[in-house]
């Protein structure tokens, strides 16, 4: 199993595609295809039917798209910038993630 340094509720940069600079909150990960949602970031439009069973209507719908795990980077609580991540086993015993420009134990 691979381990995921990029988790949920992290705040990310985009380095690629369309919305190159702009950043976000990771909503969701699909760790199968190494995919992610970050909030207001790779907006689409959808058409959308209705459904008069849930009460929504029809229409074109904006939402996010996913984006490749290598297209974004996490950026450090401490230092407020982008950076990457190393693993490190704390005093406890318990695996780590830290930044690896400031050294900072991360959440």
């Amino acid at each position: 199993m691979k381990t995921r340094k990029i988790h949920k509720d992290d705040t990310v940069i985009v380095l690629a595609g369309k919305d190159k600079g702009k950043t976000g909150k990771v909503k969701k990960i699909f760790k199968n295809k190494d995919l992610l949602l970050v909030e207001n970031v790779n907006m689409v439009k959808r058409h959308v039917k209705p459904n008069p069973y849930k009460n929504e209507q029809g229409g074109i719908v904006d939402k996010e798209a996913p984006l490749h795990v290598s297209n974004v980077q996490l950026i450090c609580e401490s230092c407020t910038k982008p950076t990457r991540v190393g693993y490190k086993i704390a005093d406890g015993g318990k695996k780590v993630r830290y930044c690896k420009k400031c050294n900072e134990v991360m959440s």
